[in-house]
């Protein structure tokens, strides 16, 4: 080969490799830009997020702002009105005293005797007739706090003042429901009180699953399953 030839070989190679190199430096840049620009919108997208949830998004309490009484829903009120439970009996009602309302409800299936039948009714009469009146009560008071805060006529001693009339509401009417609760107790038997447990979902009933190595007939006997 020449000299002439070689020389001009070596030129064409050393083009390429420029060529090359340029397309790579280049290339690279572009990935390096990439990089740059994922990683800034990583960093601004949490935070344009939060501005939108900040302005756009509903809270909690939005639509509440339209009741009539802002901590009572038109719910919770028929619920009061009609000396409805409320929630109030839990404490009894999920440690095994049944209430008198939900037991009348399922008399056919636990099943209850007449003579319970009649002590029960009367159970909810009496918790029936007591609750109502203080139910109103608590309205009355949750409605004048309401008025206070409104009107924005409120100080300490005013507000201790509605507070304690609405929580003495309040105490009133759970001691109204759990009383009667406990009462149940005193003549219901303990299979009644655990089929008033499985029957209301608060345990599972073991004549659905009869457990592994048992004579199912001896087992539905012994259980007392139908």
């Amino acid at each position: 080969m020449t000299s002439a030839k070689w020389n001009a070989g070596a030129s064409v190679r050393r083009v390429r490799t420029l060529t090359a190199l340029q397309s790579f430096f280049y290339t690279l840049e572009n990935v390096l830009k990439l990089k740059n620009l994922l990683l800034a919108l990583a960093v601004c997208t949490p935070l344009s997020s939060i501005a939108q949830h900040t302005h756009g998004s509903s809270t909690p309490y939005a639509g509440m702002q339209n009741r009539a009484v802002k901590s009572l829903s038109d719910n919770d009120m028929k619920e009061l009105r009609r000396g409805g439970g409320w929630g109030l009996a839990l404490a009894a009602e999920l440690n095994g005293m049944p209430g008198p309302a939900h037991l009348l409800e399922l008399k056919d299936q636990i099943p209850l005797t007449q003579d319970q039948v009649t002590k029960t009714q009367a159970l909810f009469n009496e918790m029936h007739k007591a609750a109502i009146p203080i139910g109103e009560r608590l309205i009355a008071a949750e409605t004048a706090l309401e008025t206070a805060f409104a009107k924005g006529a409120v100080d300490e001693a005013s507000l201790r003042r509605l507070l304690t009339e609405s929580e003495s509401a309040r105490t009133e009417l759970r001691f109204i429901h759990l009383s009667q609760h406990y009462k149940t107790v005193q003549y219901l038997r303990p299979e009644q009180i655990k089929r008033y447990n499985i029957l209301r979902g608060y345990a599972e009933d073991p004549c659905k699953n009869i457990p592994s190595g048992h004579n199912p007939e001896m087992y539905r006997r012994h259980m007392g399953c139908n």
